[in-house]
């Protein structure tokens, strides 16, 4: 295997601010593109809200390096601030999607060392080869179904759409709603393993394709059994599973490619206190890739006094953890920010909670955690104020190293949610990365362990060698298309 990675940045030090400098944590770039922007999905007309089914937005959900300078940006279920049907929680047919992204970094003689370019290469929209359960016409749903246009035999999407499930379990793999959030590429560099907070799921899907190749089996007690298409009935309806909208939000891969680890964002139902979904214990659960078997691990999300949304765990090595943790104000809140923070967690030798239930049963088995990064503050020492710091800071990946002065420095890049909104309250509302560089000497002794990536890998093909293939297969969308959903935390 040899890793993939750029070449080694040098700069003078006339380019470094004196943070930079220091045996610290520092930003080194930011990049964005714009709200307005579009995706490469081929995608015409509006969604069930107006809103058009072309929008790149939300790409911050879910971040993940494929190797050198490219990385796969994951936008959730779709545009979701423009109501149109209360009734389905005013989600739309957004098929779900990810998008290949060069984040070139050169250096700069200005305020930070680094310049970040972003430039959008691709985008795979996401289906399933068996067919899938969507909403037929009805009067709760405008009689709009839930079917997207799109598909065509053999190629059938999955959709943002709340009301299409069928019976049984929130984790029937048969049910084409989908809220993407978290997205790992795997090692040979064919496969991405993408969650979700619907079911939750954990699929895989094929990386030139989009087509899901293998869906893991996740403990029973993260499902709910009534379903609505309301998140507030499912929410009430149930003792016991996920919070709506605050499904598996986050997930890891470790760096030897055995092992998935996926969070949720919220305590379970039966492990909340007081209302549904409050609390300090969120459930990890550990997926290993070869036999499907699955244990679960407890993570506190309490700082201080107060409790967290956890919104993406990275992993650092086979067993140590990254975990970012966020209030919801800032940019696209039209609030200020006060709590985004990386902390770090060793899961080595921790006990399987699977067969518990309850936050007093659960508290003691959480690992220490220990602070990695006040991302607040670091952005505050930049100059970026705190109703300019995002709202919903929700991707995190470990890029390729580069050198600084003579020293080797690792990645760490962070993408935001804008929520498929170019602009609010009047104030632009782009999708962001903030990029920040830190030594061996930052992890307090633990043991840094980049992903490798397969170089002989089957590439991943430019845009164009589907752009054929893509304008067929959607060429009935344009008409089919005007929904939103509401807006997940």
């Amino acid at each position: 295997m040899i890793s993939i990675r750029l070449p080694l940045f040098c700069i003078s030090a006339a380019a470094l601010t004196a943070s930079s400098l220091s045996a610290s944590i520092d930003l080194i770039a930011t990049g964005k593109i714009s709200g307005n922007a579009s995706d490469l999905s081929g995608l015409s007309g509006n969604l069930e809200n107006g809103v058009a089914a072309n929008l790149l937005g939300g790409i911050g959900s879910g971040l993940a390096w494929a190797g050198g300078n490219t990385f796969l940006a994951l936008p959730d279920r779709g545009p979701n601030a423009t109501p149109w049907n209360s009734n389905v929680d005013d989600t739309s047919s957004y098929i779900p999607r990810f998008h290949t992204l060069t984040l070139n970094l050169t250096s700069s003689a200005g305020a930070l060392p680094f310049v970040l370019t972003p430039t959008l290469n691709d985008t795979k929209l996401l289906y399933s080869s068996s067919p899938l359960t969507y909403a037929a016409p009805n009067a709760q749903n405008n009689n709009i179904g839930g079917t997207p246009g799109a598909n065509t035999t053999g190629v059938y999407y999955f959709s943002g759409r709340s009301d299409n499930f069928g019976a049984g379990a929130s984790t029937n793999p048969s049910n084409a709603r989908l809220d993407t959030e978290g997205i790992r590429v795997s090692p040979d560099g064919k496969s991405v393993y993408i969650s979700d907070e619907y079911g939750p799921y954990v699929y895989r899907f094929d990386r030139q394709t989009g087509e899901r190749t293998a869906t893991y089996t996740l403990p029973a007690n993260l499902a709910i059994s009534q379903l609505s298409a309301q998140g507030a009935n499912e929410i009430s309806g149930n003792s016991i599973g996920r919070i709506a909208n605050k499904g598996m939000e986050g997930l890891a891969l470790t760096p030897d490619g055995k092992f998935l680890y996926g969070f949720m964002q919220s305590p379970l139902e039966q492990d909340s206190v007081g209302s549904a979904g409050n609390g300090q214990i969120n459930r990890v659960v550990k997926i290993d890739l070869a036999t499907g078997q699955t244990s679960e691990f407890a993570f506190n999300n309490k700082v201080g006094s107060k409790t967290f949304n956890s919104s993406e765990m990275l992993a650092l090595n086979n067993h140590e953890f990254l975990v970012l943790e966020r209030d919801g104000k800032g940019l696209g809140d039209g609030s200020t920010a006060a709590f985004k923070s990386i902390y770090k967690v060793d899961f080595n030798g921790a006990t399987d909670i699977t067969a518990l239930s309850g936050e007093g049963n659960l508290t003691g088995f959480a690992p220490a955690k220990s602070l990695f990064l006040d991302i607040k503050m670091e952005l505050n020492a930049h100059g970026i104020t705190d109703d300019l710091i995002p709202a919903k800071l929700e991707g995190m990946a470990f890029g390729a190293d580069i050198t600084v002065n003579g020293v080797t420095k690792h990645t760490l890049y962070i993408g935001n949610d804008n929520d498929f909104l170019a602009s609010v309250g009047g104030v632009d509302n782009p999708n962001q990365w903030f990029v920040f560089s830190f030594t061996d000497a930052d992890l307090g002794g633990s043991v840094f362990q980049n992903e490798v990536f397969d170089a002989a890998a089957t590439p991943v093909p430019e845009p164009s060698t589907y752009g054929i293939f893509g304008a067929l297969i959607i060429a009935g969308l344009a008409l089919r298309r005007h929904g939103k959903s509401k807006r997940s935390v």
